[in-house]
């Protein structure tokens, strides 16, 4: 059994995966146990293509009074994936560093009715590149990242946000 998270203790960081694709589901086992909110969201399924880090989650654990998707669940979501998105990039390319959240902003477009999917992306095409160009030049950087999220068909929240890689310390 797992000791409950300490605060003030950092949680031991995944290994890397050394050449090998990352293997999303044991990446999300290790997120929930770092991150103890993780298991609550209702996130169902985690995948990448390209670019685009995807999520599938349950409506029913994010309910506000009215019965559709809590605001404040929405964003907590929308900061954890971008925060996945930068950890997962820098643990493709061999890269153990902490990754944080600068800014980020909400627009909230229709209530989210029932389960969905969130798909996090660079919101620039050069975003990654000018990012690996900073950490190569002065050891960090960020990169800007957009998160939609899709009710069906219906686009219902987009959250812009920016990441910054820590230098090692």
């Amino acid at each position: 059994m797992n000791m409950p998270r300490q605060p003030g203790v950092p949680h031991p960081r995944l290994p890397l995966p050394e050449g090998q694709p990352e293997d999303l589901s044991a990446f999300h086992r290790w997120l929930s146990e770092a991150i103890p909110m993780v298991k609550a969201l209702g996130i169902s399924d985690v995948t990448r293509q390209d670019d685009t880090l995807t999520w599938q989650l349950a409506l029913a654990p994010n309910l506000n009074d009215k019965g559709t998707g809590f605001g404040g669940a929405l964003t907590a979501q929308t900061t954890l994936q971008g925060w996945c998105w930068v950890t997962l990039w820098l643990r493709e390319r061999g890269i153990a560093r902490d990754v944080v959240v600068a800014e980020a902003s909400q627009r909230f477009l229709a209530p989210v009715t029932g389960d969905y999917h969130l798909a996090c992306r660079p919101t620039e095409s050069e975003g990654p590149a000018q990012l690996s160009n900073k950490l190569a030049e002065r050891g960090k950087g960020r990169i800007a990242l957009t998160q939609q999220l899709y009710c069906g068909e219906t686009l219902c929240l987009e959250a812009s946000s920016s990441y910054a890689v820590l230098p090692l310390s």
